[in-house]
């Protein structure tokens, strides 16, 4: 499995649902980048200036929303993944 270094989470992004305009199938690059997903793994946090390290505020299971140009798309063993920052995530869904 994945392990994320750092400040770092690993995102299974949701899919969005096929988006119908009066019949019409929008094209995939018409379409708005996902924004959410859920946290499959995380990383051990950042370290400050004095070299303490700051624990990370979300856990794996949680879902996320996520800046839109965020992050780093990657392939693992067949999935689709997507390497944020903490500092990229905006909300929790609780």
């Amino acid at each position: 499995m994945l392990q994320p270094i750092g400040d770092r989470v690993i995102v299974k992004v949701k899919d969005e649902e096929e988006e119908k305009v009066g019949g019409i199938v929008l094209a995939s690059n018409a379409k708005e980048k996902p924004q959410m997903g859920e946290i499959i793994a995380v990383g051990n946090g950042k370290r400050n200036v004095n070299g303490d390290l700051i624990p990370m505020s979300v856990a794996k299971g949680e879902t996320v929303f996520f800046d839109k140009y965020s992050g780093t798309n990657l392939k693992y063993e067949g999935e689709k993944y997507l390497v944020l920052r903490e500092s990229d995530l905006l909300a929790v869904v609780k």
